[in-house]
């Protein structure tokens, strides 16, 4: 969680109908909308006129969103919905009664489409208290820069020498598709009656291991 300065302070009501607008829902998430979402605000607006760094040709400017939950629950697609209905960069507050989360995106431009973004995955903080410490902003030449650093904070693993932020993602995204398959397999050794079947299961998780050790260190 971040401190932001009061200069980007917008505190806008968003309304949902706004979202319905202009993304493309169908009726099962809109229906995750009404079901999980309470109220959706732009709290802050991080841009050259508010935090005094300049904007770079991938990134104009940042969104800081406040999302109040129903409940503890916020599925994946309603922030997909939001971060392709809105052309900008969006961190998200999730708020339930007494804890509050930090989740963003990977959002980067197309490189067939300029005026499009692709979303390569969601990082999350843990649930925190409401009213926790918040660290100040990072020190940053522009707003690329920034961005990059407040996502940074949110991921599980560091950055390795020479590492982009786009191999780091594409490297924890690979990361969780290993750790899934490995603990689909592990569900079905626990199920496996044959002997001989178990042998290869067991050797196909120990091969998803080692490719997870190393994705990880």
């Amino acid at each position: 969680m971040f401190t932001f300065p009061l200069k980007a302070l917008l505190a806008k009501p968003l309304p949902k109908s706004k979202i319905y607008q202009f993304a493309q829902l169908n009726s099962t998430v809109k229906g995750l909308f009404v079901q999980q979402i309470e109220s959706i605000t732009w709290q802050y607006k991080l841009a050259p006129e508010t935090i005094n760094l300049p904007a770079t040709p991938a990134i104009a400017e940042i969104q800081i969103f406040d999302v109040s939950l129903k409940g503890s629950e916020c599925d994946g697609n309603i922030l997909r919905c939001i971060d392709a209905a809105i052309p900008f960069h969006i961190f998200y507050r999730l708020f339930t009664k007494d804890a509050v989360q930090f989740t963003g995106a990977f959002k980067r431009r197309s490189e067939t489409a300029h005026d499009k973004f692709v979303i390569e995955g969601y990082f999350s903080s843990d649930w925190l208290p409401i009213g926790s410490p918040c660290e100040p902003l990072p020190l940053a030449l522009n707003l690329e820069s920034l961005y990059e650093q407040m996502l940074q904070a949110l991921l599980p693993t560091s950055l390795r020498p020479h590492e982009s932020l786009n191999d780091q993602v594409s490297r924890l995204n690979e990361l969780q598709k290993k750790k899934t398959e490995c603990q689909k397999l592990e569900s079905r050794l626990q199920k496996e009656k044959q002997f001989n079947r178990k042998v290869e299961i067991n050797a196909q998780i120990r091969m998803l291991k080692t490719a997870i050790s190393l994705l990880e260190n």
